[in-house]
């Protein structure tokens, strides 16, 4: 074991009743699950304590979501049992409840894609910021995009901030949907203005981005909601791409180590985003 990978916070055990009733078929686009079953890359960036599917569970019954999205966690590499484990749980033989985004490596077999479709899965994710055990780089992104062509999948990113200005031409180039996760990690300090965050408005204006204006405490100057500093970015975000936007609580917070938010707070600060109902 590497005694440098820290053990991050757990999530907030006792999430409260948000203030607002989300719309009946409310989805949390980004969720992870940990368990101690699931086996532990050895280059991972940080452990994790137990966030179990009976959890996840308890807290979208509280905050009254009904839909999720599994995503692959860097820690687990390219072994998505979590994820399917998850989504096989949840929608039992007739339910359409759970769909999830895997990590894959280019020697992933067609049968093997065919199979992940098959089970709910739609997208492969790419995490250049915390790598840990994924294994496709940057270069890659072009084999791994032909790959799922045809599958109606996408590819979702999560790359430090500063890296967006360098990425642009990568994406802009793609055929296949993407998305970016956590704000794509643009700091709230920088502003709607900066150069950063005006490019990522640019993308999501070519109509092939779709945005998760999730992990609101990893982009403010603030780690407990109501994250003011961040609202001026989600809504400059709603305004240009209203419907390619997605929310999640980015459950159980991971990676985290002073503090975690209550979900219940998330859930009212997105509230506070989203002036438009109809949303």
């Amino acid at each position: 074991m590497n005694n440098d990978i820290k053990d991050c916070l757990p999530p907030d055990r006792h999430p409260r009743k948000p203030n607002i009733i989300l719309p009946p078929g409310s989805i949390d686009t980004h969720v992870h699950v940990f368990e101690g079953k699931y086996k532990l890359s050895p280059v991972r960036g940080y452990t994790p304590p137990d966030a179990t599917l009976a959890d996840l569970k308890h807290l979208h019954d509280t905050l009254g979501l009904d839909r999720v999205v599994f995503t692959q966690p860097s820690i687990y590499g390219t072994d998505n049992s979590a994820i399917t484990d998850g989504i096989n749980n949840l929608n039992g033989a007739t339910s359409n409840r759970a769909r999830g985004v895997v990590a894959v490596s280019l020697d992933v077999t067609d049968e093997e894609l065919a199979d992940f479709d098959a089970q709910g899965i739609r997208g492969i994710r790419l995490n250049t910021d915390n790598k840990g055990g994924m294994p496709i780089g940057l270069d890659q992104i072009a084999k791994i995009a032909e790959r799922i062509d045809g599958l109606n999948w996408h590819l979702e990113f999560l790359f430090p901030g500063q890296d967006i200005l360098d990425l642009m031409p990568i994406f802009t180039s793609l055929k296949v949907p993407m998305s970016i996760g956590h704000f794509a990690y643009q700091p709230a300090t920088a502003g709607v203005e900066a150069p950063g965050f005006q490019s990522l408005l640019e993308l999501m204006r070519q109509g092939n981005t779709w945005m998760k204006i999730s992990g609101a405490n990893r982009v403010s100057q603030t780690d407990l909601p109501p994250y003011d500093d961040v609202k001026p970015m989600a809504q400059a975000l709603i305004e240009v791409a209203p419907d390619r936007i997605m929310w999640g609580t980015d459950w159980p917070h991971p990676n985290k180590y002073e503090v975690n938010p209550n979900d219940g707070d998330l859930v009212n600060a997105f509230g506070e985003w989203v002036t438009d109902e109809s949303l």
